[in-house]
């Protein structure tokens, strides 16, 4: 990612030579071209599998049925407001969304902290998390312990995304997960719920004797958590829409543009409104997908996926329908969706955490390789997304409630960025640019949703509030 400075009059300087080039704000795509940039948005749909569809869905699904589908469909709705107003700034500036952050008013640096920090503890328990699960679908075929495959998984995992070998990687996977939605997507339709029982989830309810603990992880996890939010900034960005096709050292100032090229940043908006929403349909096909899969197959069961059985029970969702290669094609699954997803971690977090400790270092006056983004991201993927998360899964080993706290935490932090997100956006856009007061109203609706949510599990964890609803 490009360098940046602070508000100096160097700066100020380049950034003024910059609007003063030729280069101007590109046209966006029309018509078949578009679906070329469609990268972005399948990336994030991708990093969300292993944790909110694939693993917690069918759990949800087995411990309350149908009774929360209609969180799952307002998690799902609702997180297409926020993750549209984070690609907003990033097409229109240029800039990733800490770098927005950085220019909010107040102490130095402030947002900045707010986010970082407590992600620091998300990156470490998501890689061990789904590494832990990734593992316990290779030790059904190769034997060996769930402990041997996670630090193995971690490394590879790791090792790929720090030689920058990610992109095929990501064909791969992209293939991988069509191929794991169309087969959940047909699983779904051959069972075929009960009509009844399904709509009957549509109700807004809360199950008895419900566990917060097990709700909020899900809910954060869901398309994808705060981090996951976040990541979207660097891809569109990466990927060159709007603004950020330009590669200026500062962010665009969209007040000193012309109409013509407002016209192009609303159209590569409407790109990215695209993108986005195609990534949500994807992403809820799946979901409900492996909802009534829990639903019909695992509820009247019993059956919950536990630690170092995750891949085992999952398998049985299309074992139980199509036999014994039914069983092993959801294993291969399993595998490499909980891979593909811990390397999309590994580089989101990689990305946002070099970013970060820039903006960092840089408002204390430090320059050299602390303020050499791809240092900085090499030297975390080395650190925090490799060695930490080993020694975290060997110290406790176990999957579920690794992410189960990863997940409480990207829950409790979204309604953070969805704030600053959208003050962001209110003092740094044209009003010609902003948000619809629709758009605007549904993002806060969103921020509410899981703060609502967060505040209930904070009252259980300390008794203040019963398991019971």
């Amino acid at each position: 990612m490009r360098s940046r400075n602070g508000y100096n009059s160097s700066a100020q300087m380049a950034a003024k030579q910059d609007r003063n080039s030729p280069e101007e704000v590109p046209k966006p795509p029309k018509g078949w071209k578009r679906l070329k940039w469609l990268g972005p948005s399948f990336l994030w749909m991708l990093s969300a599998a292993g944790s909110g569809e694939l693993l917690f869905t069918p759990r949800i699904a087995a411990l309350y049925g149908y009774s929360l589908l209609w969180a799952l469909l307002a998690a799902v709705i609702l997180k297409w407001f926020i993750n549209r107003e984070v690609g907003r700034f990033s097409v229109c500036t240029g800039a990733t969304i800490l770098e927005g952050f950085r220019r909010l008013p107040g102490p130095k640096n402030w947002a900045i902290w707010l986010i970082l920090v407590p992600q620091v503890v998300v990156a470490i328990a998501t890689v061990a998390g789904l590494s832990g699960a990734a593992a316990t679908a290779l030790i059904l075929v190769t034997g060996g312990t769930v402990q041997l495959w996670t630090v193995l998984i971690i490394a590879v995992t790791a090792a790929i995304v720090f030689l920058g070998q990610y992109k095929t990687v990501e064909k791969i996977s992209s293939y991988v997960g069509i191929a794991r939605t169309v087969a959940v997507v047909a699983a779904a339709i051959f069972v075929f719920p009960n009509l009844k029982n399904l709509t009957a989830g549509l109700l807004p309810q809360i199950p008895p004797n419900v566990q917060y603990q097990e709700i909020l992880p899900w809910l954060g996890f869901m398309l994808a958590g705060a981090a996951g939010l976040m990541w979207y900034s660097y891809w569109v960005e990466a990927r060159g829409y709007g603004a950020a096709a330009l590669k200026q050292e500062e962010p665009l100032d969209p007040d000193q543009i012309n109409q013509e090229e407002c016209d192009r940043l609303r159209g590569w908006t409407t790109l990215m409104t695209l993108s986005n929403t195609l990534a949500v349909v994807g992403a809820l096909l799946a979901a409900l997908s492996f909802l009534i899969l829990g639903g019909e197959l695992l509820h009247p069961q019993g059956l919950v996926p536990k630690e170092n059985q995750v891949a085992e029970t999952l398998g049985s969702l299309l074992g139980d329908l199509w036999g014994p290669f039914g069983f092993w094609f959801m294993i291969a699954i399993v595998f490499i969706t909980f891979c593909s997803t811990t390397l999309s971690v590994q580089d989101g977090f990689g990305r946002m955490f070099a970013d970060g400790t820039n903006i960092l270092c840089q408002g204390f006056g430090v320059q050299g390789r602390w303020t050499n983004e791809t240092f900085l991201r090499k030297a975390y993927i080395v650190g925090l997304l490799a060695a930490l998360p080993i020694g975290i899964y060997l110290i406790f080993g176990q999957p579920i409630a690794l992410l189960q706290l990863a997940g409480g935490i990207e829950a409790a932090h979204i309604p953070i960025v969805t704030g600053l997100t959208l003050y962001l956006n209110h003092r740094m856009l044209p009003e010609k640019l902003q948000p619809s007061k629709i758009t605007w109203a549904g993002t806060a609706i969103a921020g509410l949703f899981f703060a609502v949510f967060a505040i209930i599990y904070l009252l259980q964890l300390l008794g203040v509030m019963g398991s019971s609803s």
